[in-house]
């Protein structure tokens, strides 16, 4: 099961750090937000797109990297850095640092991306959509690969039905940011996997 956690705090440090300096951001930005008392962060940097307004946030396209480290509160702070903390070392590992970096941020950006694809008007902020970027390179791994093992494979396929049972049936979730990231992982996958074989086919 690789996604059982062992490591001390500092080796998990010094093992996964892009993976530490991701959730110290977004305790960061979450603490000195709730801290400022009028979210100046919170508005300034969350998704949205309107047809008469902002469409696609191009007018702010900062806004599709700055809401994927932005929690509209406590509980959905904690869940996402939960997630991040226990699913994202595997693949920190597996990827190298700079590929997990766009691996996770790409897949935050195409999340954001398909909610304003599917909905006319859509607002949000939130970890999820990397994170389900990162529950889509497992999905390939699964599917595609075969090469996680049965454990893990199990526990990819329950996070995702319940995941996306969850996304549809509790209002407020932007399950289109999900869908997207889940998307954009696979297809990452896909496409990292193509590149390191043809690379290995070269030499």
């Amino acid at each position: 099961m690789i996604f059982l956690r062992y490591e001390s705090f500092r080796g998990y440090l010094r093992m996964y750090p892009v993976t530490a300096i991701i959730i110290a951001l977004n305790l960061l930005v979450f603490l000195v937000d709730e801290l400022s008392g009028n979210h100046a962060l919170l508005e300034r940097g969350i998704f949205y797109s309107d047809p008469y307004e902002n469409y696609f946030s191009l007018e702010e396209p900062w806004r599709y990297v700055t809401a994927v480290f932005l929690h509209l509160g406590f509980q959905h702070l904690f869940f996402n850095m939960f997630a991040i903390l226990i699913f994202a070392p595997p693949l920190e590992k597996m990827l190298g640092h700079i590929h997990y970096s766009l691996f996770y941020l790409i897949s935050g950006i195409v999340g954001n991306l398909f909610s304003a694809i599917a909905e006319a008007q859509t607002a949000g902020a939130g970890a999820s959509g990397a994170i389900y970027g990162i529950y889509g390179t497992y999905l390939y791994l699964a599917l595609m690969k075969k090469s996680l093992d049965e454990a893990s494979r199990k526990t990819v396929y329950v996070i995702l039905i319940f995941g996306l049972i969850y996304s549809v049936f509790v209002p407020g979730i932007g399950i289109w940011a999900h869908i997207g990231g889940l998307f954009a992982g696979f297809v990452l996958a896909y496409g990292f996997d193509w590149y390191t074989i043809n690379k290995r086919k070269r030499y």
